[in-house]
């Protein structure tokens, strides 16, 4: 199962999030969770990459499995609202996901 740990700062907004696991819904190479999953997080991180024009702590797992992304300490306000944005918007995603498929991926805020 793939979990996805959404990370909240004490104003509720998005610091970063952390996925782990497999979906195993399908053979290798034909898991549809898992590529809709991999698909939705790279594209996140990428497009704060470029769009926040920032560098964030990313984490990855040599053999997949493993990704976890943190905004850094002192953005600029403009920056720091793109990135929540984005953010929200993979969280809004993530939660569709869960929906249809809830017996692969989970979703726990903190």
């Amino acid at each position: 199962m793939i979990e996805l740990k959404v990370f909240r700062n004490s104003d509720q907004t998005i610091s970063g999030f952390e996925l782990s696991g497999h979906a195993n819904s399908g053979p290798h190479g034909h898991d549809l969770v898992c590529a809709a999953v991999s698909a939705v997080s790279f594209g996140s991180v990428n497009s704060i990459i470029q769009l926040c024009q920032i560098e964030p702590e990313i984490e990855q797992g040599t053999e997949g499995g493993f990704l976890k992304m943190l905004l850094p300490e002192g953005m600029s306000d403009e920056a720091y609202n793109k990135a929540q944005t984005l953010l929200s918007g993979m969280l809004v995603t993530f939660q569709t996901i869960e929906r249809d498929y809830n017996q692969y991926i989970t979703i726990f805020e903190k």
